[in-house]
């Protein structure tokens, strides 16, 4: 049987994923997609958007798209994520990223592809 999930549907998985990845981490920043801030939301749909978009982009221009849609929203580097000052630590070039961050955008790309795949 075929599913068809919605943008908003696969944005709750790719946060909710990227929650657990960030805690085995030791980061318990993120909450669940229910409790999250509306900009948490907002920015999973359009990492989303971005990846229905371009299904063939490397994990690097995921990150790009989310940088880019960050500082739109007035966000700017930070030593650590604090949405009140809207400051983020991950807001640098994809190569300056650690290796677990890194990580964070090829899960996202993958949880896209495997809900939207047609086989």
């Amino acid at each position: 049987m075929l599913m068809h999930y919605s943008v908003e549907d696969i944005a709750k998985m790719c946060h909710e994923t990227n929650k657990h990845f960030t805690r085995l981490l030791g980061d318990f920043s993120q909450h669940s997609w229910e409790e999250a801030e509306e900009w948490q939301r907002k920015s999973a749909i359009a990492g989303v958007e971005f990846a229905l978009a371009n299904p063939t982009a490397p994990a690097s221009s995921q990150h790009d798209a989310w940088c880019a849609d960050k500082i739109a929203d007035g966000w700017k580097y930070g030593p650590a994520k604090d949405a009140e000052k809207k400051e983020h630590h991950c807001l640098v070039e994809y190569s300056a990223l650690p290796l677990e961050q890194r990580t964070k955008d090829h899960l996202f790309k993958a949880i896209v592809a495997a809900m939207t795949a047609t086989e």
